[in-house]
């Protein structure tokens, strides 16, 4: 955490890669997604780049404000602190409560990814996978332009009458081939030969 030194070799290649997904362009769509998701109390960060993301999220009160904005009361008591761990709890409750909203577990990033700033890129890609999600229920509660995040895809489900059914099992699929065509004239037994006339 605070006393940890620059990492060398191997440590340092794997951070500079993570480093390298981080995204401004999409730093910004998201910073104005929250912004005018959230109270006006939330403000926006103090800085623009990576940093200053990091800062302005790390408490966890954004994001509780966030989750808030879009499935009300998700998160029961957001609490500025200047305690380590109570910021890290609430950024937790954070997570808990985006995974009851309906985003899986393995797309969320962990409470330190955020907290020490070291993987920011998966920070982005939860809200990304929240803002898509948001756009997606269509529920009146996201706010913003929806043109920003990707809309999920959504389950089609279909109902086939029996006879519907009965229908399919005479036919035979194209994956399975054809037998239309299809003739073995002109072919020679094995070991005889072509005759060329």
């Amino acid at each position: 955490m605070a006393n940890k030194g620059p990492s060398y070799g191997l440590s340092r290649e794997v951070q500079m890669k993570i480093d390298q997904k981080y995204n401004p362009e999409l730093e910004c769509i998201l910073v104005q997604w929250i912004v005018s998701q959230c109270p006006p109390e939330c403000g926006s960060p103090e800085e623009a780049g990576k940093s200053g993301f990091q800062k302005w999220l790390k408490d966890g009160t954004v994001l509780c404000r966030l989750i808030n904005s879009l499935a009300p009361n998700s998160v029961a008591k957001i609490a500025s602190s200047t305690m380590a761990f109570k910021q890290m709890e609430q950024v937790s409750q954070f997570l808990k409560a985006c995974e009851r909203y309906g985003i899986p577990a393995t797309d969320l990033f962990q409470t330190v990814d955020l907290w020490e700033g070291k993987d920011m890129a998966s920070v982005q890609r939860t809200l990304m996978n929240l803002g898509g999600l948001a756009v997606t229920k269509n529920d009146g509660h996201f706010r913003g332009d929806p043109n920003w995040f990707p809309k999920k895809s959504m389950e089609n489900r279909r109902e086939f009458s029996q006879d519907k059914l009965k229908e399919g099992q005479s036919v035979i699929g194209l994956q399975m081939g054809t037998n239309k065509g299809a003739s073995q004239s002109g072919m020679t037994g094995y070991g005889m030969p072509r005759q060329i006339l």
